[in-house]
């Protein structure tokens, strides 16, 4: 039996997102030791999932096996900093789900322990790492498929499934609010293809148009951003209507002197079956790229990265910053109502 490459724990089970952060660990050499949730159903549902996990009788108990190299989570928003913080203190490098926090405050506390400790934070951002036709996207603007870039338009559209939410989804101290939370992906987006290593927000802009019943929740949010590499532009929402057979139709268009590229997370629109859809279009005409065998290689380039201390996957300057667009377009944001 092959010896695992890690040792890690699961703390904070509060988005779905943590079933798809605890698999890729897994298949890149993991073994998973513990979970801790507060919560008994959220704590079932896991365990089905993933049996061999310890259920664990507090976070601390997680947090002190010094077996242990990383912790993954996806508590409440605004918990996982101070989460986040505890592991690093503890000598543990942190995969947490987006956002990785919901206040400036927090960021800098992040950034001075993870700097103390010389531990990694990372934050799965989906959207790119487990999505085929973005990062077949990376390879063809690698590549120089599109010339220089210039801009980056994301657009990340969300299904509310209003009656699926814990309370804490409408409390926005709580979540972060729309441009700090979902919008993690587009400024993350941005930076990479645009090559941008420092950034600022223009400006940015949020609303509640359809949810009057919950005023806490944005529900609408776009925002402009300009960086040393390129311009970048996001729109999100929870607007998605129930005729569309997926969550949201989720896209990226990447601007570059020479043509563009079109990404279609999650459905085309036009026809065409499943997901992870990526149009080409440059001098010599327009190209549907086929990306479906392209790999995914985050949860196996971020252990490396655990076990070799090294920033292959992602660099840590490049997370934070993406967080700091984040909080800082949520800080500066508009917030816009309607006249009648």
């Amino acid at each position: 039996m092959q010896k695992p490459r890690i040792r890690f724990g699961v703390i904070g089970l509060n988005h779905g997102h943590i079933n798809s952060q605890t698999s890729l660990v897994l298949k890149a050499g993991g073994e998973l030791a513990w979970v801790y949730a507060k919560e008994p159903d959220l704590l079932a549902d896991f365990q089905k999932r993933f049996p061999q996990a310890k259920v664990a009788r507090s976070a601390k108990e997680v947090l002190e096996d010094k077996s242990l190299q990383l912790i993954v989570t996806a508590a409440i928003m605004n918990e996982r900093a101070g989460l986040a913080i505890e592991a690093m203190r503890h000598g543990k490098d942190v995969m947490s789900d987006k956002p990785g926090m919901t206040t400036l405050a927090q960021l800098a506390e992040v950034r001075r322990v993870q700097q103390q400790t010389h531990r990694i934070f990372s934050i799965m951002f989906g959207e790119r790492f487990e999505n085929a036709a973005t990062t077949k996207a990376g390879e063809l603007v690698k590549a120089g498929a599109i010339g220089k870039v210039i801009q980056t338009v994301g657009l990340g559209p969300h299904r509310t499934n209003l009656p699926t939410r814990p309370d804490w989804f409408f409390v926005k101290e709580k979540y972060g609010g729309i441009l700090c939370d979902i919008a993690a992906h587009q400024y993350d987006q941005f930076l990479y293809f645009t090559g941008s290593t420092k950034a600022e927000v223009v400006a940015s802009q949020v609303g509640n148009f359809h949810h009057p019943q919950h005023p806490g929740l944005e529900d609408f949010g776009d925002v402009m951003m300009r960086g040393n590499g390129g311009m970048g532009y996001a729109r999100i929402d929870w607007l998605t209507p129930d005729g569309l057979p997926t969550w949201g139709d989720t896209r990226l268009t990447v601007l570059g002197t020479e043509g563009y590229i079109e990404v279609r997370k999650n459905v085309d629109i036009a026809g065409r079956p499943g997901a992870s859809h990526l149009f080409l279009v440059d001098k010599k005409g327009v190209q549907y790229v086929e990306s479906k065998d392209t790999p995914l290689r985050y949860g196996e380039l971020f252990v490396n990265d655990i076990v070799n201390r090294t920033e292959t996957v992602m660099p840590q300057a490049h997370c934070f910053l993406a967080m700091e667009l984040a909080l800082q377009a949520e800080a500066k944001a508009t917030r816009v109502v309607l006249e009648k």
